[in-house]
């Protein structure tokens, strides 16, 4: 369920009706799917223009990857009820990304995920020093993203939503789609929402998609370019891979005060196919605590998602103050909470601040491990990567907006994100690993611009 964001653009008066206060400030956080009523003062002013707005984003993890974004969004009124809105956006990254193997005490070299060799195959290789976690260096990707979304009324208590989005990267693919039903109750004050959407996405990254479970191969252990090329195409039996994914979202909204609003989301969703990151690998060590082989990672092919949000908004006599709390559990044994808090502050003249908070747990999924062990019988799935792993990560950031002229409005934000895993299901009796960081921390920098005219 999410509110519409256009009345934040109307100039803050500290005279107007709180409860037009409280629409505006909960439009920014509300989760996908649905919209509830919109609290517009101006509608009349605004039915016949566009709102248009500019945003660049840079993400930055220290000594990791990069990110620049740029965003172009817009809504219009049509006709007494209808709404349109589009996004479109250039995503760029650039810099290092953690290939899934751990640091060692001496160095290491590994085949790129595109693999190969001279000729039909080209070789890419690179090495990592002793004692550094193994990042590949040349991580670089170009995404461009369109979505759009109808909004509109067919009797006064119901409304309707469609949308959809494409997304394409240099080797992957997405598209989905979005529908969704309102229905207000009790003079408004109560909306209960149902919200569907599904979509497709497709891998197909250069030179295939390696197989589940398989060793990274290198040219030095062949005796014939020929050879390592048979033996390379073996371990990758597709070119591409493909993702279902389907969702459903109850919603229900509830105007409790003057003051206070409050909402609940439950959803369910599926994904099946291939869910391997095909570029992940997992270091197999002896007892001695030395890499004797990389294997590519492997996971289930189903994943089912069960998700419970909920959130609360208050206004005080010149601010906004929003908790929201979110839970997640799949049947790959991850359970997720989410707490996120703003406090959005107004000033007389219109401008506003407001600090975040956010803190995210997650426990690892069992499949998780950072290492596999050499003699150990060869899991059906394993996986090396932080992001399914067991973790803390928490947001401080604050955001500052202007009124300018004719209405429009700038803002600012930026935050730092710092992300801890924690250590979970590693395997026991393995020496020398004392001194090695194999739960490296991910510190980040967000900076954003927005200008809304």
């Amino acid at each position: 369920m999410q509110l519409i964001n256009r009345s934040i653009s109307n100039k803050a008066d500290k005279n107007n009706h709180l409860v037009e206060k409280l629409a505006l400030a909960a439009t920014a956080l509300l989760g996908a799917g649905a919209h509830s009523q919109d609290y517009v003062k101006d509608a009349a002013d605004l039915a016949s223009e566009w709102n248009i707005a500019a945003s660049s984003l840079l993400y930055s993890e220290i000594d990791r990857v990069s990110a620049a974004e740029f965003i172009i969004s817009g809504n219009k009124d049509f006709h007494d009820t209808g709404n349109f809105d589009f996004k479109i956006v250039l995503d760029t990254l650039t810099g290092s990304s953690p290939n899934g193997a751990i640091e060692q005490n001496t160095a290491q070299t590994f085949t790129r995920p595109s693999g190969g060799e001279e000729g039909e195959i080209t070789i890419q290789q690179y090495t990592i020093g002793a004692n550094t976690t193994p990042l590949d260096d040349a991580f670089q990707d170009l995404r461009v993203q369109s979505s759009f979304n109808w909004i509109d009324s067919f009797s006064e208590d119901y409304r309707y939503s469609m949308g959809g989005n494409f997304s394409k990267e240099l080797d992957y693919t997405s598209v989905s789609a979005n529908l969704g039903l309102e229905k207000d109750l009790f003079q408004k004050n109560t909306t209960l929402s149902i919200g569907f959407s599904g979509g497709s996405d497709s891998y197909e990254p250069t030179a295939g998609i390696p197989d589940p479970m398989q060793p990274m191969l290198f040219r030095r252990d062949f005796s014939s370019r020929s050879r390592f090329t048979r033996a390379f195409k073996a371990t990758r039996g597709n070119l591409s891979g493909s993702i279902s994914t389907s969702e459903v979202l109850l919603g229900w909204t509830q105007v409790v005060s003057r003051r206070m609003l409050t909402q609940f989301n439950l959803g369910i969703s599926n994904s099946s196919g291939y869910l391997n990151d095909p570029f992940k690998v997992i270091s197999l060590l002896n007892t001695q605590g030395a890499v004797q082989e990389y294997i590519y990672e492997g996971r289930p092919d189903q994943r089912t998602k069960k998700t419970f949000f909920a959130l609360t908004k208050y206004h005080l006599e010149e601010s906004v103050f929003d908790l929201s709390y979110r839970y997640m559990t799949d049947d790959w044994n991850i359970q997720s909470h989410t707490f996120d808090t703003h406090w959005l502050f107004f000033t007389d003249s219109g401008d506003f601040w407001q600090p975040h908070f956010r803190f995210y747990h997650q426990s690892a999924a069992d499949f998780y491990t950072p290492f596999l062990v050499q003699g150990n019988p060869v899991p059906t799935y394993a996986t090396s990567d932080y992001r399914v792993g067991e973790m803390d990560a928490v947001t401080l950031g604050l955001k500052y907006g202007m009124q300018l002229a004719n209405n429009h409005r700038f803002e600012m934000r930026l935050e730092y994100y710092t992300q801890s895993p924690i250590k979970a299901n590693q395997p026991t009796g393995i020496a020398n690993l004392d001194g090695l960081d194999l739960y490296p921390k991910v510190n980040a920098i967000i900076f954003q611009m927005s200008y809304y005219l």
